[in-house]
C-alpha cells in the first residue's frame, strides 16, 4: 500500500470521530445552556409572582375605591356644594391613581389600559353629572346624579373582569 492510502485510512476515521465528538459536545453544551436559561426564567417567575399578585390586588382595590358607590360613601359631606364635591371626588380619584401608578409594570398592557379607561369613565360620569346641575346645587344632588348615571352599568366592571381574567391565567 502506498503511504498516502495508509495516511488516509488512519486520518479519515480520526476526523470522523473528532467531528462526531465535536457535534455531540456542542449539542450537549447548547442543551445545558437552554436548561439553565429555563431554570433562571422559572426562578425569576417564582420570585416576581408574589409581586404581581400584590399588584393585581392593589389594582382591584383601586377599582373598588373609585367605584362611584364606594367613592361617594367614603367622601360624602352633604354640607358641600356640588362643585366642591366634584372637586373632592376627582382629587380622590387622582390621588388613588397616582398612588398605584407603579403597579402597571406588573400588569399586561391590556389590563392597564382597561384600568385607565375605567378611571376615565368614572371621571366622565362625575363631570357629566356635575354639568347637569345648576350652580347652587349641593353635594347630595351631585351624588344622586352620579348614582343614577351608573345605575345600569358600573364604570369599573369591565376593568375588574379583565383583571380577574388575567389573574386566572396565572393559575
Amino acid at each position: 500500500m502506498s503511504t498516502a492510502l495508509i495516511i488516509i485510512i488512519a486520518v479519515v476515521p480520526s476526523l470522523v470521530i473528532a467531528f462526531t465528538a465535536f457535534f455531540i459536545v456542542k449539542n450537549f453544551v447548547e442543551n445545558e445552556q437552554k436548561k439553565r436559561i429555563l431554570e433562571l426564567k422559572y426562578d425569576a417567575k417564582n420570585a416576581t409572582l408574589p409581586m404581581r399578585l400584590q399588584a393585581y390586588e392593589r389594582m382591584a382595590m383601586f377599582l373598588e375605591r373609585i367605584e362611584p358607590n364606594q367613592l361617594i360613601f367614603r367622601v360624602n359631606n352633604p354640607e358641600l356644594t356640588a362643585y366642591q364635591m366634584q372637586t373632592i371626588l376627582l382629587a380622590t380619584i387622582r390621588s388613588e391613581y397616582e398612588h398605584n401608578l407603579s403597579q402597571q409594570v406588573y400588569l399586561s398592557a391590556e389590563v392597564w389600559d382597561s384600568i385607565k379607561n375605567a378611571k376615565e369613565r368614572v371621571v366622565n360620569v362625575i363631570n357629566l353629572s356635575a354639568g347637569k346641575l345648576p350652580d347652587e346645587a349641593m353635594a347630595n344632588d351631585l351624588n344622586v346624579n352620579i348614582l343614577e348615571a351608573i345605575s345600569s352599568q358600573s364604570p369599573t366592571a369591565d376593568a375588574m373582569l379583565c383583571l380577574k381574567r388575567e389573574v386566572a391565567l396565572l393559575y
